[in-house]
């Protein structure tokens, strides 16, 4: 089997997307899946021979997301020399759309993946009045694929309800000796001068559609009765840090991006995880603080909904709700024992989450795909 992968996001660049990209390449060499990837071109990256990459500029508003300029001309060569049987397309971007251009002109079956609530971002940076038209470009594109992919249960309820329907959820696993409990770090905690406290961590981007304004101001809230008891850890980057970082308390410290053995680390030397999004397609790491080790504090909304089990491996809050996250926080704060709890069950439930089975039901898939598009063409000779 030969895949073409086309995605608007690639490393160095870390996102869930990104993530699990990285996990099924690893799958495809493991496997002996010959693939060709065509992505964005960051500083200090070059094409090899699987992976091409194209000249890509920063969003202003988003630098951590990029437009990129690819060269079609090109893919449409290296495609006619590999002969893909399926052309898989990430994202809806420029160099998504040249993958569906590709697969249209040469007749090959190109599935899709809804990976990212941009739509719903629209509002997070006073664009709302491009929401609808956004999701009107978003349901022309992934209706012209074979399936459309999307992470959660939650997310697929969601691309129905707009008109989609020739969607799945392909389902995501973790790392669970990478994100473990054994991670923990008593140096980290002693330099952080965090030892004797209970920590909260987030991890991600720290940007307007993660809606991290409500935890400021729970950690704010908290710091009147707990302050010498509590921390918070923000583990990330994004275009709010600096307002962010600007308003927060002086119990929260920013550690910037972390990654490697750095992140599963500082994950495993906190004690709970708030996650206050409500636009995530699935919250990748939900799954990578639960295999930590961690209770997780989160809203009940969006795909992080099919990996939350309230009173078991969470406590769950209506979203932007601040009293709720505030009292969430306060019973873990003060009940020890809960929070235990809430920790092994968290652990349990992420240790069940397997890449492996994730990938194989998607190739497999592919398999499908592909022998439909030859019994097609069988059909079809004179």
């Amino acid at each position: 089997m030969k895949i073409a992968i086309f995605t608007d996001t690639y490393s160095p660049q870390i996102n869930g997307v990104v993530k699990s990209l990285n996990k099924l390449l690893e799958y495809f060499d493991e496997n002996n899946i010959d693939y060709r990837v065509f992505a964005p071109r960051f500083d200090g990256t070059h094409s090899t021979q699987k992976v091409r990459r194209f000249l890509s500029y920063k969003i202003i508003f988003y630098p951590q997301c990029r437009f990129t300029v690819p060269n079609y001309f090109k893919i449409r060569k290296e495609l006619d020399d590999f002969k893909p049987d399926i052309i898989h397309v990430l994202t809806e971007f420029t160099v998504g759309l040249c993958g569906f251009r590709y697969a249209k002109t040469r007749n090959i079956s190109v599935v899709s993946s809804y990976e990212t609530n941009i739509p719903q971002y629209m509002q997070y940076y006073h664009l709302k009045f491009l929401e609808e038209k956004t999701w009107k470009f978003f349901k022309w594109f992934h209706s012209s694929s074979k399936k459309c992919y999307c992470p959660s249960k939650a997310t697929l309820k969601l691309l129905k309800s707009k008109g989609l329907k020739n969607v799945a959820v392909w389902d995501r696993g973790i790392e669970i000796e990478k994100f473990s409990p054994v991670m923990r770090d008593y140096n980290l905690r002693k330099k952080l001068n965090i030892d004797s406290k209970v920590v909260f961590i987030y991890v991600g981007r720290i940007s307007p559609e993660k809606n991290l304004r409500l935890m400021v101001n729970v950690a704010k809230k908290l710091d009147v009765k707990y302050k010498d008891k509590i921390h918070f850890l923000m583990v990330g980057d994004g275009p709010s840090l600096k307002e962010l970082r600007n308003s927060a308390p002086s119990n929260m410290t920013f550690t910037g991006f972390l990654g490697g053995l750095e992140l599963s680390k500082i994950y495993a030397s906190a004690d709970i995880f708030m996650f206050t999004s409500t636009t995530e397609t699935l919250g990748l790491v939900i799954l990578e603080a639960m295999a930590s080790g961690l209770p997780v504090i989160s809203c009940n909304s969006g795909g992080v909904t099919d990996n939350l089990v309230d009173g078991y491996n969470c406590i769950s809050c209506r979203e932007k709700v601040e009293d709720d996250f505030y009292n969430a926080a306060e019973t873990l704060i003060l009940n020890n024992t809960l929070r235990a709890e809430l920790s092994e069950n968290a652990r349990n439930y992420a240790i069940h989450k397997n890449w492996g089975n994730a990938f194989e039901k998607l190739v497999k898939d592919y398999e499908e795909i592909i022998n439909m598009k030859s019994e097609e063409k069988i059909a079809v000779s004179p």
